[in-house]
């Protein structure tokens, strides 16, 4: 069974190209793809006050990396006709008078509307506008007491909030991204390929006469296993080398725990696959189903939705999920450099849980047609 597997899988060029050339594809897709940094946000900007203080402000917009400020509009009508038409997710309105509620100390006011319909986009994109603003009020302030009290400048007492952030100090959301999406496509791939096993054995007919060998039931299922493993073992250390090189994320941990960790996951994959090949009677059905389970596994496992801000049944049923774990250990041992000591309860649940599904997929094994 080993022997004809490795044969089928070397003398199809389909499937050889299959095995990588869309893992790879995919991986530099999404690395660069499967971003929260927002920057560049088209930005349109209304100026009624049209004074020195206010162009300063647009200026501060416009050289920032998070905004493109487009052409400058006239009249507020065109703010609703840019958002309708999706040219702009944020428009800010100077309202005549900026410059003087400045000047005597007054409050000076700024309209911000943004297109809500994604909700992330537009908080993410508030809170931009919050700190620039909030920059440019201190710099204004500074430098009137510079002009006006210059001594009583120096005696101001003030808070300075040092960043230092742990693991990834240019918080790079790039570098949270890729070793997630390792176990993604890791966990696509195997699932896919061995979810066919025992299908496809049936529908070309090889079934027939694998029925009067005297294999029995977990021969069989170790000659359609272990090929997988090994395969998916060589994409994930490949895939591995292409986050590590081409996207420069670190690799700080030890290998053994990544290859332990990775042994423990594609046994979990493994046996989804092959449970998932025995209950579909053709290739098709087989298709849906490991759609239906590998499209919520990634929602659950924490790729990119924080698994506590889930509602509190949903955390319950991520326990399920075997790439919750994973994604623990690959963010773990390439960013923070842990090793067992920290992530042994993540590799336990990958074991029990392979090793339930890879039971469970023996047994319901039937060597016959049916």
């Amino acid at each position: 069974m080993l022997i004809k597997e490795f044969i089928q899988v070397y003398r199809d060029k389909r499937t050889r190209f299959m095995l990588f050339g869309p893992t790879i594809i995919q991986m530099l897709i999404f690395g660069y793809a499967a971003t929260l940094d927002i920057k560049h946000l088209p930005t349109a900007i209304l100026d009624y006050d049209n004074s020195q203080v206010s162009r300063e402000l647009i200026s501060h917009f416009s050289s920032s990396r998070y905004f493109t400020v487009r052409a400058p509009l006239t009249n507020r009508r065109q703010i609703r006709e840019l958002i309708d038409r999706g040219d702009v997710l944020l428009a800010i309105q100077i309202n005549a008078g900026f410059a003087r509620d400045l000047v005597k100390g007054r409050t000076a006011r700024l309209e911000v509307i943004v297109d809500a319909s994604n909700a992330n986009t537009a908080l993410i994109g508030l809170g931009y506008v919050n700190q620039l603003t909030a920059n440019f009020a201190s710099d204004y302030q500074e430098e009137i007491m510079l002009r006006t009290f210059p001594s009583a400048l120096s005696r101001m007492p003030s808070v300075v909030l040092e960043h230092r952030p742990w693991f990834n100090i240019g918080l790079l959301s790039l570098w949270f991204f890729v070793p997630g999406l390792i176990g993604n496509l890791v966990l696509v791939t195997v699932v896919n390929l061995t979810a066919f096993a025992v299908v496809r054995e049936r529908e070309i007919g090889t079934l027939e006469q694998i029925m009067v060998t005297p294999i029995r039931r977990l021969e069989f299922i170790l000659g359609k296993t272990v090929p997988f493993f090994l395969i998916g073992f060589l994409e994930a250390s490949f895939i591995s080398v292409v986050g590590i090189l081409w996207f420069d994320v670190p690799f700080r941990g030890s290998i053994a725990v990544l290859a332990l960790g990775t042994a423990l996951f594609l046994l979990c994959a493994l046996g989804i696959g092959l449970f998932l090949s025995t209950i579909s009677s053709t290739q098709q059905q087989a298709m849906v189903s490991g759609f239906f389970f590998i499209m919520p596994a990634m929602v659950l496992s924490g790729f990119a939705t924080p698994i506590a801000s889930m509602p509190a049944v949903l955390q319950w049923i991520t326990y399920l999920d075997p790439l919750r774990y994973f994604l623990v250990v690959l963010r773990g041992v390439y960013l923070k450099g842990i090793g067992l000591g920290v992530l042994w309860p993540q590799m336990a649940a990958m074991m029990i849980f392979g090793v339930v599904m890879l039971t469970v997929s023996v047994l319901r094994f039937q060597k016959s047609l049916d």
